[in-house]
């Protein structure tokens, strides 16, 4: 037990490091005071342009795979029993919740979209597969980073079900582990839903 208290631990303090918090800095400005003030990627994207925005994303995807890497790795060299997925899918969420209520800035981090997208890639890669295929279709069709986000996390679990109900997968706690990152996705985005039922959710238009 104390293995995964250890392991999701390190995962959530892999997921709190605030690549664009930092590229703010690196560039002069505090992100969390321009654009939406989130740090996330989106942000940063939009105030900073693609120099800064596409290597935020890159590193934000990486700390979910690295989170559920880190997680096998310790499992394996002092725990290796068949709770090792169960360790690995607790430390992805815990770097998704890092990443959106990061320690060091007072608990409030970006939307956890890229490091959600990064868990997945580490566990099902056919699911975020699925997931970047509807994240894109649905920011094409719409324009709003944050539709495409919520739609792309609802489609997370109805994939994993259909996998388990069509035998590719044997492990309902993959489902319960697909919900709790669709479930923090969408809270993170709660105040972008207000914006978009009052019509003053800005679209993220072509420069």
């Amino acid at each position: 037990m104390f293995t995964i208290a250890f392991a999701v631990l390190v995962a959530y303090l892999i997921g709190s490091v605030p690549a664009g918090y930092l590229a703010g800095c690196i560039a002069g400005i505090d992100i969390r005071k321009v654009g939406s003030g989130n740090i996330g990627a989106t942000n940063v994207l939009r105030i900073l342009g693609k120099r800064y925005g596409y290597p935020v994303f890159l590193f934000d995807f990486l700390k979910g795979v690295a989170a559920v890497e880190m997680s096998i790795l310790i499992f394996d060299r002092y725990h290796p029993i068949a709770s090792r997925e169960l360790c690995a899918i607790l430390a992805g969420v815990a770097s998704v919740i890092g990443h959106s209520y990061p320690v060091w800035l007072s608990f409030k981090g970006g939307k956890g979209v890229a490091t959600s997208v990064g868990v997945v890639f580490a566990l099902l890669p056919f699911a975020a597969l699925v997931f970047a295929i509807v994240w894109i279709t649905t920011f094409l069709t719409s324009r709003y980073v944050s539709v495409a986000s919520i739609a792309a996390a609802i489609a997370l679990p109805v994939t994993v079900g259909a996998l388990l109900y069509a035998e590719q997968l044997s492990q309902p706690v993959l489902l319960y582990f697909s919900i709790c990152l669709a479930v923090v996705v969408i809270v993170r985005h709660r105040s972008n839903v207000s914006r978009l039922l009052h019509g003053t959710e800005p679209r993220f238009e072509r420069k």
